[in-house]
């Protein structure tokens, strides 16, 4: 079983920048298929941000595709969110998580491990 750890997040100006960090202990991001992060806004249900596999393909919500970038340091055990150009919508708690199959890879149900999220705010 891994447990996942967030970091990185904060309150940022729109425009800003801001990168999250997701540590993984008790087993490798290499043992699962897909590696997610996934937010959500009070009063709205948990969405898919980006993901990135076990061959480092990584995926884009429509919403951050061009601002967001994926990626992972397998030596390390972690993987990253950088988030450019950052908007007040992409307020929310961020989470990391990690799926044994890259099928379905938008739906939070496929994700088994989840870490305890990281907040992250925008301003105008």
């Amino acid at each position: 079983q891994v447990t996942l750890v967030e970091s990185g997040g904060g309150l940022v100006q729109a425009g800003g920048s801001l990168r999250l960090a997701c540590a993984a202990s008790g087993r490798t991001f290499s043992d699962y298929a897909m590696s997610g992060w996934f937010r959500q806004a009070p009063g709205k249900e948990r969405e898919f941000v980006a993901g990135i596999n076990i061959y480092s393909t990584d995926s884009y919500a429509d919403s951050v595709k061009g601002r967001f970038t994926v990626s992972r340091d397998n030596a390390k055990n972690m993987v990253y969110l950088q988030m450019n150009s950052l908007k007040p919508e992409d307020t929310a708690v961020y989470y990391c998580a990690t799926s044994r199959t890259r099928s379905w890879y938008t739906d939070a149900k496929t994700y088994a491990y989840w870490g305890q999220g990281t907040q992250v705010t925008v301003s105008l």
